[in-house]
């Protein structure tokens, strides 16, 4: 039987007043700090994200859309298997991230104090760096309204009056709607490409591969900057490491433009932040492993496609993965077979043509002379993909969008004295011929 006392009703009455309402989560305390550590690098005036999210006013009308952005896991974008690699620029949200900020839409989104808030950060002119020395090119490209748009190749003057190491670049689009991506190389002295090119003017490897010449890491070139939705900065620091620029070297700009049905110009810069020391270890993007043979049957919902380089010098490391393919592209995967046969898969991830991230190991891999690096890609190009140019066809290697490439940008780490062209060398997959008409290259191909 219970029984209750007036005195003990009283007591747990009062107890109950004296415990305070639980806050609701705010923008200003609890909200801006997240939005700003995830989210403003993309979701400020001026760059790839649809609206800002720098002040209350911008970000208070999407409230529900970032609740259910964030609760899918459809925002930060992020591909990468969390199960696959740790890597340094992780962009996933936590789980209590998270919760605050579906708990501050529940809320009804409100304000809160204005004390709350904490200091604006102070974005360099729509750098997402700040950079030593700005790079344009030295004059606007002209876009035709329609049509296809070959890559264009601009040979910019360098100006680099003795060596430089670099440790940080990033790539500006000049005019977004019209850059899809776009590369920087640096060109060295003797290089032979783009030797015969004028500066400033734009050439196309369809029509004037006679004045380009090869682009060939052997001469020395290699990728200083890169831009693709939502890549950002390029960090080549990884204790100390940094990119080199020899003395009277040029750049490059690579560009895919996509016309927009009107004509336009785009004037595309770089910007870098210069070494504070010269370093003992370099930092080098290689494309590789490359799959230049690929063969996509028609219809095919999951064409399997692998690549292979061999890393051919001693004390390399890997420290970054970029996969690039096109609009038929699922998924991407590396391993790494080391000398002993041991086989590590090092990198796995789902494949947006949208946004094309690149991945920083959080500690960088070691790949002793001899190892491989094995490139593993699946292509939907069935009637299911809504973004598939044509069913239908055979699709082989090529530049623009209805083709394909099945590639990574990767990053190196080794020693400075160690010459580039020794570094990788293409194997096992990567060196069969192009078969039309049979699928591959795929793992049945690989060497054991």
């Amino acid at each position: 039987m219970l029984r209750f006392t007036l005195a003990g009703l009283l007591s747990a009455a009062a107890l109950l007043a004296a415990t305070p309402e639980p806050q609701a989560v705010t923008f200003n305390k609890e909200v801006l700090p997240i939005l700003q550590k995830n989210c403003q690098s993309c979701h400020r005036p001026g760059e790839i994200g649809p609206f800002s999210l720098v002040t209350y006013d911008a970000a208070r009308p999407w409230a529900k859309s970032i609740k259910a952005a964030v609760a899918s896991r459809k925002m930060p974008p992020w591909f990468a298997d969390a199960s696959v690699g740790h890597f340094s620029n992780d962009m996933r949200l936590s789980d209590a991230d998270i919760k605050t900020l579906t708990s501050w839409v529940d809320a009804g989104a409100p304000e809160g104090n204005a004390k709350d808030k904490p200091a604006a950060i102070a974005f360099n002119d729509g750098w997402n760096l700040k950079p030593d020395m700005v790079i344009e090119m030295p004059k606007p490209y002209t876009l035709q309204a329609k049509g296809t748009i070959n890559y264009k190749y601009i040979r910019v003057k360098g100006n680099f009056t003795e060596d430089m190491w670099v440790s940080a670049a990033e790539m500006r689009a000049g005019n977004k709607k019209v850059v899809h991506h776009g590369k920087v190389w640096v060109i060295p002295p003797g290089s032979r490409f783009m030797a015969k090119a004028v500066i400033g003017e734009a050439y196309e490897r369809e029509t004037q591969s006679d004045i380009m010449g090869p682009n060939n890491t052997a001469d020395g070139n290699d990728i200083l900057g890169k831009f693709n939705p939502g890549l950002g900065p390029q960090n080549f620091d990884i204790n100390g490491s940094a990119k080199f620029i020899p003395k009277g070297s040029d750049l490059v700009f690579e560009m895919h433009y996509t016309a927009t049905g009107e004509p336009t110009t785009d004037v595309s810069y770089l910007g870098i932040v210069k070494a504070k020391a010269a370093p003992q270890t370099r930092y080098f993007f290689a494309t590789a492993p490359v799959a230049s043979n690929l063969v996509i049957p028609a219809g095919d919902p999951n064409a399997e496609v692998v690549s292979e380089v061999t890393v051919t010098a001693d004390n390399v490391k890997l420290a970054y993965i970029q996969p690039h393919m096109h609009l038929r592209g699922k998924d991407y995967e590396v391993r790494v077979v080391y000398p002993t046969g041991e086989t590590e898969t090092v990198f796995k991830g789902k494949w947006d043509f949208n946004w094309q991230q690149g991945f920083s190991f959080l500690k960088p891999v070691v790949t002793p002379k001899g190892t491989r690096i094995i490139a593993i890609s699946h292509f939907d190009n069935s009637p299911n993909n809504p973004y598939n140019p044509d069913p239908k066809a055979e699709v082989h290697w090529g530049d623009q969008n209805w083709d394909e490439m099945s590639n990574a940008f990767i990053g190196l780490l080794f020693p400075t004295s160690t010459p580039q062209a020794t570094v990788l060398q293409r194997s096992g997959p990567s060196l069969l011929p192009r078969v039309p008409g049979k699928a591959g290259p795929t793992l049945e191909t690989l060497s054991h």
